[in-house]
This record gives structure tokens, C-alpha cells and sequence, in this order.
């Protein structure tokens, strides 16, 4: 919650909150020790979230082990390589897209990571998606036949956006679990959380 300070008009709170909406969030109380059952409710969004990710990283490792060594996993024909990398690009552009339309503006309310103009998460999501769909467009052209893939191409189209992916893939998962969800949401209200 904003406060006004000393350098501030009284008039301006109203007005510094509109400009930041970080402000807006409550400060988290301490973690509370939680029940074994209590913290599967709390823990709920990050195992769906994680179960989610999981396929994300799965992916993401299938195509940069071609894009590093040059060898295809699991017997894989370069078409499904390259149908593995278009469809790692359509779920998790769609993935992102539900995440900012239904569960941020939800989490914002109280959770600064997810504020829509400055949350780090969101942020990482605009980084990501720089680096996504340079990787969508080669493998759109190899598809079409424009271009052959090549191991060297895609890992240039990888290696620049990597790290923030999977920074973000385990950040998302440990902000949404159960130890820091407990310090800003009650058990009734995560109840209510349905995504």
C-alpha cells in the first residue's frame, strides 16, 4: 500500500498509485507453518504450473540437444523435430497468453511479480517471447522449405532468450508455491483459485 511521505503533498498518494500500481500491493505477512494439508491447497498452482513447465523444458531440451551436437533424440525425423519446436512455440505463446488474461491481474492485487507493466515475471514473458518468435520464424521457414534446419541456425536462435526461459520456469513455480502464496492469499481465497 502507498503511504505518503514527507516529501510528498498530501493530495499526491492518490495520484503516485495511479502512476505505480506496484504500490498498490500489500506488503506479505510472514510464511505461517502449514499443515501437510494446508500446504497441498497453498501448492496447488505451482504443481499445475510445474506440470506445465515440465513439457516446456522437455521440449526445450529436445531441441537444443539437435542445436548443440546436431544429433535428432528418440529417432526423431527432422519434420518432427521441426512440428516438436512450432508446437513448443504455440503452447507456450497460448500458455502465457492465459497467464496474463486470467491468473496475473488476479495475483497482481498482492503480488508485485506479476504486476502487468513492471512484474518481473511479466517481463520475462516479454523477453521470452523476443527470442520465441525468431525461433517460430526460422522453423516456419524450414517448414515451408525456405530454409534447411541446420543445428548452428537454431541454436543462434536459442541461446539468446535460454536462460531467461528457464529462469522464468523455475521463478513462476517457487512464486506460486505454497511458502510464499501463504503470505499474501488466505486458505478460503486459494480455494477459489481454479486455473
Amino acid at each position: 500500500m502507498a503511504s505518503t511521505t514527507t516529501d510528498q503533498p498530501a493530495a499526491a498518494p492518490a495520484a503516485a498509485e495511479a502512476a505505480n500500481p506496484v504500490a498498490k500491493t500489500e506488503e506479505p505477512k510472514p510464511a505461517p507453518k502449514l499443515s501437510e494439508h494446508d500446504f497441498r491447497i497453498f501448492n496447488q498452482i505451482a504443481v499445475r504450473m510445474d506440470y506445465f513447465h515440465e513439457n516446456f523444458r522437455r521440449t526445450w531440451n529436445l531441441l537444443w540437444s539437435y542445436a548443440t551436437t546436431g544429433k535428432r533424440q528418440n529417432g526423431l525425423t527432422l519434420k518432427q523435430l521441426v512440428r516438436a519446436g512450432l508446437d513448443f512455440g504455440e503452447h507456450l505463446t497460448a500458455h502465457h497468453g492465459i497467464e496474463e488474461q486470467h491468473m496475473f491481474p488476479v495475483l497482481s492485487k498482492r503480488m508485485p511479480e506479476f504486476d502487468a507493466r513492471r512484474g518481473e515475471l511479466v517481463q520475462q514473458h516479454k523477453t521470452i517471447h523476443k527470442g520465441l518468435d525468431g525461433l517460430q520464424a526460422y522453423l516456419e521457414g524450414v517448414q515451408r522449405g525456405d530454409e534447411a534446419l541446420e543445428a548452428g541456425a537454431l541454436r543462434a536462435r536459442m541461446e539468446s532468450w535460454g536462460a531467461v526461459l528457464w529462469e522464468h520456469l523455475d521463478k513462476e513455480v517457487e512464486t506460486l508455491g505454497a511458502p510464499n502464496m501463504a503470505r499474501y492469499w488466505t486458505k478460503e481465497e486459494m480455494m477459489r483459485m481454479r486455473w
